[in-house]
């Protein structure tokens, strides 16, 4: 363990605290004593709660990081305030990347970091580090927000900076006699309040799935299938509020129908996509809530939502997801976005009934106030309302006449 990626900032000579990212894997644990053997500065870890972690692994999280050397360990609830900065504007675009998957995990990354840098601000620290690798999304996720919110932070990444292998990190914990991770799974699991991603040797490559005990919300959908249930959604402006007529806050909501809609094998996936380093990547995910939420979502909106409005509020979504896949949720293209997506839902208010199956979600139908369809005098295929059927001949002959024109000039060719 000789190997030192040297920093363009002096970290040996600083004695203030060195706030820590910690997840209580492999690489933070191992981050842990090292950083303080290395540097010779008091470690803080943080974790940032948003979504996934109960009373027993926040408990076991602290006893963990105390265990391995840290003088201070920090649980920072911030799932409200991922909905409301994140989650909600994922839910008003219907952000689903690849038209498939809804940024289960990474979506958070923002927020992660805005806390962390607030925290070091509180503690007066001027350096951060975190333990992701060289090979992932969130190494650039974490230091685009950092470097954004504070650029005069100091940013350590030990396992990626020294290609620190995880073999090397298990000797260096044994060696100083210090607790390790639980080993044993084939699986790389992330949770938060949006969903599940899971990795393992199925997902390096393109060719197959996961076995069905690799699933963790969805894993006896269809081996113990349940029965087929009929349930409710209601949103206000957009944001969901009520599940099965019982109003709730947002968080509460998620956390209830991811439970309920993941006994049903709603949500799970496998995703094929492009990653932040530019390369091809491939994660197995389980998003119920997420799924549920904006299938439901979509179809409100086509009921109070103008083709145009859905068209442009189509076309900017398609960016923020980018944007936020990405990590540049604190670029103020961000903050237009949402602009507009907040204003684009203002009419979005109704119920939307929907019945779950194993592996099926199906909308049976929505109501609002604002609905479009009952604001015809006409029905669709049946009779026109606000128009006669003179209207509708001249209407037809003037659609008719562009493509007559080219028909016309065609004929002129050779």
């Amino acid at each position: 363990m000789t190997r030192l990626f040297l920093p363009d900032f002096n970290v040996t000579t600083d004695k203030t605290p060195i706030i820590l990212a910690f997840s209580g894997g492999l690489d933070t644990s191992f981050c842990v004593p090292w950083l303080k053997e290395t540097y010779g500065r008091d470690i803080i870890t943080a974790t940032v709660d948003t979504g996934g972690i109960d009373a027993v692994q926040a408990v076991h999280l602290k006893e963990r990081a105390l265990a391995l050397g840290a003088i201070e360990h920090v649980l920072l609830d911030r799932k409200d305030v991922f909905f409301s900065s994140v989650i909600r504007y994922l839910i008003a675009g219907n952000v689903r990347r690849g038209q498939f998957y809804p940024l289960c995990v990474g979506a958070e990354r923002g927020v992660q970091a805005q806390t962390l840098a607030q925290l070091a601000l509180e503690r007066g620290a001027d350096t951060v580090a975190h333990g992701c690798t060289a090979a992932g999304n969130d190494q650039v996720r974490f230091e685009v927000a950092l470097r954004t919110l504070n650029p005069s932070l100091n940013i350590l990444a030990p396992v990626r900076d020294n290609n620190w292998l995880r073999a090397e990190q298990m000797a260096y914990l044994d060696e100083h006699d210090l607790p390790l991770p639980a080993q044993g799974s084939a699986y790389s699991i992330n949770r938060g309040l949006w969903g599940i991603t899971i990795g393992g040797q199925e997902t390096l490559t393109s060719a197959q799935s996961l076995p069905e005990e690799a699933w963790v919300l969805s894993a006896e959908a269809f081996t113990n299938p349940v029965a087929v249930s009929a349930h409710s959604l209601e949103f206000a402006a957009g944001v969901p509020v009520a599940l099965d007529g019982q109003a709730m806050d947002p968080v509460k909501l998620i956390e209830t129908l991811e439970k309920l809609a993941g006994r049903y094998g709603i949500g799970r996936g496998i995703h094929l996509g492009d990653t932040v380093l530019g390369t091809k990547g491939r994660v197995a995910f389980e998003a119920p809530a997420a799924v549920t939420l904006i299938s439901a979502h979509r179809e409100l909106e086509k009921l109070v939502l103008t083709a145009q409005q859905a068209r442009i509020k189509e076309n900017v979504a398609a960016v923020y997801g980018d944007l936020i896949h990405e990590g540049k949720q604190l670029d103020l293209a961000c903050r237009d976005i949402e602009a507009l997506l907040e204003s684009s839902q203002k009419r979005v208010t109704g119920e939307v009934r929907f019945t779950l199956r194993p592996g099926n979600l199906f909308i049976t139908g929505t109501s609002s106030a604002y609905s479009l369809l009952d604001a015809t005098k006409g029905v669709y295929g049946e009779a026109a309302g606000e128009w006669s059927a003179a209207d509708a001949l001249g209407y037809a002959r003037i659609m008719s006449l562009s493509g007559e024109l080219q028909s016309r000039a065609g004929q002129n060719g050779t």
